[in-house]
């Protein structure tokens, strides 16, 4: 669990030093070339460093240790932070297509330069090879909030590459940026819709995924204790799972022995899945519906 928040920290620290140097670079360009877009686009950038602020406080603040006001610990922080980053990335596709509208009514073309060129494909690369550690990470240790990064960089990259496509050809098709800000807009509203998904799906509560249920009761049924699991509800707290649900026993078990059964689930679920499971004990019927 350590080496998880320390790979988000690492995550976070890495998205603030490199967002505010491709900032510091895009704006200077802006400036001195008189581009708007870059100009735009650079702070776009900063918004990123936000972001990687607000990854930052979630891994601090989720790794603190139960207390009695939150049994469960804090680890729905990264989902709750996750939520955030959705939003801010749908208020960015809104400024996009604002941006995007102004552009084409006012029928003007987009001038920059070489010097816009290497900086813009510098930032290309650069939030694209952060977009892939974020993911990397996210896949590593399961942590939505790190998904959620590597979106926020790869619109930013997407940003710059709008920027170049209008570099390139604004001089030949003047609508070219506008048209392609709509289209990067749309890829930044589906990119917010996933994450908001997600991370909504988990706080409201959720069924478990398909292999997950495979390895309980593959467990389950290596125990060789006669009881059949249903009426999955799976509950996540950042790294810490609760996983609650039914099993139909003989109805001759005393409670001890039922009880005993449920200890055993419980403890192999723990050991080899690191799930906390809550399990309810039915008496099996002729006719037990499943559900």
């Amino acid at each position: 669990m350590k080496k998880k928040r320390n790979l988000v920290l690492i995550e976070g620290w890495l998205s603030i030093c490199g967002n505010t140097i491709l900032f510091a670079l895009k704006l200077w360009v802006g400036l001195i070339t008189g581009s708007v877009a870059l100009t735009a686009d650079a702070w776009h950038t900063l918004t990123d460093s936000i972001s990687s602020g607000i990854v930052i406080f979630s891994a601090w603040v989720s790794r603190k240790p139960p207390d009695e006001e939150h049994p469960f610990g804090h680890g729905r922080t990264d989902l709750v932070s996750s939520v955030i980053i959705g939003v801010l990335l749908l208020m960015i596709g809104f400024e996009f297509i604002i941006k995007a509208v102004e552009q084409l009514k006012s029928g003007d073309s987009v001038h920059y330069g070489l010097l816009a060129i290497i900086v813009t494909i510098v930032s290309i690369v650069t939030k694209e090879l952060m977009a892939q550690f974020a993911f990397w990470g996210a896949r590593k240790t399961k942590n939505p909030i790190l998904k959620a990064d590597g979106w926020h960089h790869r619109t930013d990259a997407l940003s710059s590459i709008v920027v170049l496509i209008g570099i390139l050809c604004g001089s030949f098709f003047w609508w070219i940026d506008g048209v392609l800000g709509i289209l990067v807009a749309l890829m930044i509203f589906y990119a917010s819709f996933e994450i908001l998904r997600d991370s909504i799906n988990r706080l409201i509560g959720e069924i478990p995924d398909t292999d997950l249920l495979q390895s309980v009761h593959t467990i389950i049924e290596d125990l060789q204790l006669d009881v059949q699991p249903h009426h999955f509800h799976l509950h996540r707290y950042g790294d810490h799972i609760e996983l609650t649900f039914h099993i139909i026993i003989d109805p001759d078990l005393s409670l001890k022995q039922a009880h005993d059964r449920a200890n055993r689930i419980e403890k192999e679920l723990r050991e080899q899945l690191d799930i906390e499971a809550t399990i309810h004990m039915e008496p099996r019927r002729e006719e037990h519906e499943l559900y």
